[in-house]
């Protein structure tokens, strides 16, 4: 068998990992000049429309007779998960920088992450052909984040192909093979999933101990599930078929599974005939930090809906999710997601692959609440929310925050942390600045998580002209004065929009909420109240004006009387239709999308 070296690309979003992973597969001649398109390895149509990677994606390429298995990872930090599951699977990485904008939150992050799992770190500077690449600066800052020497990092431009080829020749040279454990029992880690309709389940895995081949009978450790290898083989990036996935090696397998829940991401394959007496160390359980209630448009499609998060959930082992039932909405779901962005990506691909239309409900993240009666629960979404006389402590979890940014912007995201109730730690300087170039910083926060879910990201954009970049991780659970926001559209309370927020923020929130509402509710055929509530006390408040018919259309001339007693009779009918209940208000899906992103 040739020598295997298995790595992955880690990097921050938009510092051209496709576009190197395209560069290695044109170099090794793994994808036919034809069918090469950019950014190969994003196979969702979400991926290719927005420029970002959302999946792993592992692709075998064969380079010096070595055979090279590389995962492209995502940058974003709503998919660290991804990030972490791949370089539990390989020896060494890439670590990639783009030269024209240096060391970012992201950078570090993944960097921490792979010196965890003790890989080999190979430095590479991306797009050396900008004109605005700053080499020595930014080589510099390498140098301060991992303690290389200066001539261990590489150059390339992965959209030109300089430098391509001798960032594969040090993989080889630099990542070590894996280690010889041909002859132990059978042992695969599975890093993902995902559900074809006809092959069942296909797992991806990390051959760590042994052989599997085609047709063998393998359990799944975890699950104690049992299955026939349908087929085996290796990815290119299509599926390509191997008569088996030896000891080191990067491979899919085809389990025939139609249960879903059977396979899943961090358990281990073993043969049926000769198991191994230990399933391999799986993945920490990912931790939710935005909570929101997803619930169909039209009841009947909950049964396809349940299918179709199951099938999401394979390939997006980050998710988390659980039956919730809403008096207003029906049956949904109530699902835990990283960020925001993972929201956001989570409901298209409902849209887009399984044709589902949903109504999301205001996100929150999970409080600690400590009852009078000495109980303790989690609770996810506001209607949890017990009494407020039953309730004798609540608290949040708050987040240790990196942020990284040019020196002028210090003042504007100190300003904007101070506004979401964020402690400043310290402060650290990645590079000194020379010439033209302005002096980096890393700041280091604690802050709410409730404050970083909506817009800090965006807002942090704004205020450093697009130069911050950000990464969090959760810290510890600290006291909140947390109270529940009703609203109420006519008079009746709307549960999907109910949220929980702090005391002292709740008119300022009420009020932006209730002018959003007014702006996107159509207007009926009498006035409509808008109001937020905290218990029995409004907030916040606005009208929509009724939509007048033109009674007095049909009058030509005449006394005036005729025509103010038609206006009274329509003002009468007006109060009656309140009056009787007929003041119901349908909620169109924009309005609640309004709320969402206020």
């Amino acid at each position: 068998m040739n020598p295997i070296r298995n790595f992955c690309i880690i990097a921050h979003i938009d510092h051209g990992k496709s576009t190197l992973a395209d560069r290695f597969l044109e170099v090794t001649g793994t994808v036919e000049k034809r069918h090469m398109k950019s950014q190969i390895l994003d196979q969702m149509d979400i991926e290719q429309e927005r420029g970002i990677t959302i999946k792993l994606q592992p692709v075998r390429m064969e380079h010096k007779e070595n055979i090279m298995n590389l995962i492209d990872t995502p940058g974003h930090v709503d998919f660290t998960y991804e990030v972490s599951r791949s370089l539990a699977a390989v020896e060494g990485a890439i670590l990639l920088v783009d030269a024209s904008q240096g060391v970012q939150a992201q950078t570090i992050a993944n960097l921490y992450l792979a010196l965890d799992q003790d890989l080999t770190i190979i430095p590479v500077l991306n797009k050396i052909d900008l004109p605005n690449a700053d080499v020595e600066k930014v080589s510099a800052e390498i140098i301060h984040l991992i303690g290389c020497k200066k001539e261990d990092i590489l150059t390339c431009s992965a959209k030109t192909g300089e430098g391509v080829e001798q960032i594969l020749d040090a993989v080889i040279e630099r990542i070590p093979e894996p280690s010889k454990n041909e002859d132990k029992p059978a042992r695969a880690m599975i890093f993902d999933s995902f559900y074809d309709d006809y092959k069942g389940v296909i797992a991806s895995v990390r051959m760590q101990d042994g052989s599997l081949k085609k047709g063998d009978s393998v359990r799944f450790m975890s699950t104690k599930a049992e299955a026939e290898i349908l087929d085996i083989g290796h990815y290119s990036p299509t599926l390509e078929s191997d008569p088996m996935l030896e000891n080191g090696q990067i491979g899919y397998i085809v389990t025939g599974l139609k249960e879903l829940g059977h396979v899943r991401v961090g358990d281990t394959i073993t043969s049926k005939k000769t198991p191994a007496e230990a399933p391999l160390p799986g993945y920490k359980e990912v931790m939710p930090m935005v909570f929101a209630g997803i619930f169909p448009q039209e009841g009947d499609d909950y049964n396809a809906m349940r299918d179709a998060v199951d099938k999401l959930k394979l390939n997006d082992s980050a998710l988390f999710y659980e039956p919730e039932h809403s008096q207003a909405l029906g049956f949904g779901f109530r699902c835990g997601f990283l960020g925001m962005l993972h929201l956001e990506i989570f409901q298209e691909r409902l849209r887009r692959e399984f044709g589902l239309h949903i109504i999301a409900t205001v996100p929150s993240v999970a409080y600690q609440i400590y009852k009078t009666d000495g109980k303790e629960l989690i609770v996810k979404s506001p209607q949890d929310l017990p009494e407020v006389q039953k309730i004798e402590r609540i608290k949040e979890p708050w987040m240790t925050v990196d942020i990284i940014t040019p020196e002028e912007y210090i003042g504007n995201i100190m300003g904007l942390v101070s506004e979401r109730k964020g402690e400043y730690q310290n402060t650290e300087y990645l590079s000194t600045g020379t010439g033209n170039t302005a002096k980096r910083a890393l700041l280091h926060y604690h802050m709410p998580l409730a404050s970083l879910i909506t817009d800090f990201y965006d807002k942090l954009k704004t205020v450093t002209s697009g130069y911050g970049s950000l990464s969090y991780e959760l810290k510890d659970y600290r006291l909140s004065d947390v109270v529940k926001m009703d609203i109420l559209i006519a008079d009746e309370p709307v549960e999907a929009l109910s949220l929980l927020v702090w005391r002292d923020e709740a008119f300022r929130i009420g009020k932006k909420i209730v002018k959003s509402l007014k702006e996107t509710l159509p207007k009926q055929q009498f006035v409509i109240k808008i109001q937020a509530a905290i218990g029995g006390k409004i907030v916040a408040g606005e009208r929509i004006s009724a939509l007048r018919k033109d009674v007095t259309a049909k009058l030509y001339g005449g006394d005036v009387t005729r025509k103010r007693k038609l206006l009274e009779k329509q003002k009468k009918g007006k109060k009656k239709m309140l009056a009787m209940g007929k003041g119901k208000v349908n909620i169109p899906s924009e309005a609640y999308l309004a709320v969402l992103k206020r």
